[in-house]
């Protein structure tokens, strides 16, 4: 098995295209179901559909939530259809077992007041306040993910029609435009602050956002950082990089944008995962009536 597991792994990293990220997290759920299929002795070529049902109930049984079932039914489901591809099994045994529905959580998000206080919390007299903020500025600007922003390199940036390029899931690329605070905060950091930082430890970087050693950050990087802020900012919430990008989102949506132009700059591929935030855009204004209207009132 160990094996055809290896071979699955460079059949979606290599020709489907899948970010090294996704890939990571089938490996993981598939290796679960090995570590399953070794304590029930079963061959993984004689899986069944009853023997799944049993899996799901051990994964119930772990309290785990229906999103990360449908994971990993998403990804044994993959991996058997590889399988069953090069012919190593008749059938695949998870095409038949259906998907739970998805807890429906609607995606938080700042308001315009709390996006001030954390946007000027960074000390931008020095190189890593400037760069701080600049992860700021262009999560919230642009609504990429943090995966998406520590890949941007200078040569990415066109800064006179203020148009980034992204390379998003799927290596698929698209183009995002900013405004003139983003297009500020780049240039000072550019400037100045990463020219200091770079300077001091005598490299060179190709990468936008560098850590304070000169190169390039990870993800888990930027999310301490955004900690950081928040805490300095005395929020009473915990703020991620992703909930920056449900903020963009969402204000595009309160002042008017279609969906389908937040659809593409977001880089959903299916519209359903657009979606969702028309629902928070809904309970913003069933908040606003009820607020407002004179009948009301008095309740």
């Amino acid at each position: 098995m160990n094996d055809n597991i290896q071979k699955f792994m460079n059949y979606i990293i290599k020709q489907k295209n899948y970010s090294l990220n996704t890939a990571k997290n089938y490996n993981i759920d598939i290796l679960e179901f090995k570590d399953y299929l070794d304590k029930e002795m079963i061959d993984y070529l004689a899986v069944d559909y009853d023997f799944i049902k049993g899996y799901l109930m051990e994964l119930y049984n772990k309290k785990l939530s229906r999103s990360s079932v449908a994971r990993k039914l998403s990804s044994l489901r993959c991996f058997y259809k590889y399988l069953f591809k090069n012919d190593l099994i008749s059938t695949n045994p998870f095409k038949y077992v259906s998907t739970p529905k998805k807890e429906k959580k609607l995606p938080r998000y700042l308001g315009v007041e709390e996006l001030e206080i954390i946007f000027n919390t960074p000390d931008v007299t020095t190189p890593l306040g400037q760069r701080d903020r600049l992860i700021l500025e262009v999560l919230y600007a642009t609504g990429i993910r943090v995966s998406e922003l520590v890949n941007i390199k200078l040569d990415d940036i066109d800064f006179s029609r203020k148009e980034v390029r992204i390379l998003g899931k799927g290596n698929k690329e698209r183009i995002d435009p900013f405004g003139d605070y983003c297009l500020d905060s780049m240039n000072n950091f550019i400037n100045d602050g990463r020219k200091k930082i770079l300077q001091k430890h005598k490299i060179n970087s190709d990468y936008l956002i560098i850590n304070e050693h000169g190169k390039n950050i990870t993800t888990r990087g930027v999310e301490k950082i955004i900690d950081n802020i928040v805490k300095k900012a005395a929020l009473k919430k915990h703020v991620s990089p992703h909930m920056l990008r449900h903020t963009f989102a969402t204000h595009l949506l309160n002042e008017g944008c279609d969906i389908l132009t937040v659809q593409e700059l977001l880089g959903h591929e299916s519209l359903e995962s657009t979606q969702i935030y028309t629902h928070v855009s809904n309970e913003r204004l069933r908040q606003v009536y009820l607020k407002c209207h004179p009948l009301n009132k008095n309740k």
